[in-house]
């Protein structure tokens, strides 16, 4: 599975790097839980969660059916 998490946040990294952020994976749990950092301009931003929940979240869960989650740390 961590192939494919990989995989999915490479395609997703250029429209966050778009706005200037970015994303890093940090751990993937048994039970499907994907722990990301976001950086750059995603850290700071209030939209950061949506971002995540929304966008990231959303497109791992369709790349990678194993996925349950998202969390940023």
């Amino acid at each position: 599975m961590i192939d494919e998490v990989r995989q999915a946040l490479e395609e997703v990294r250029p429209h966050l790097q778009a706005d200037g952020g970015d994303v890093e994976l940090v751990d993937i749990s048994k039970d499907g839980v994907v722990k990301v950092r976001l950086t750059g301009h995603c850290a700071g931003c209030p939209m950061s969660q949506m971002t995540l929940k929304w966008g990231v979240e959303n497109y791992l869960k369709k790349k990678v059916p194993a996925v349950k989650s998202v969390e940023a740390v």
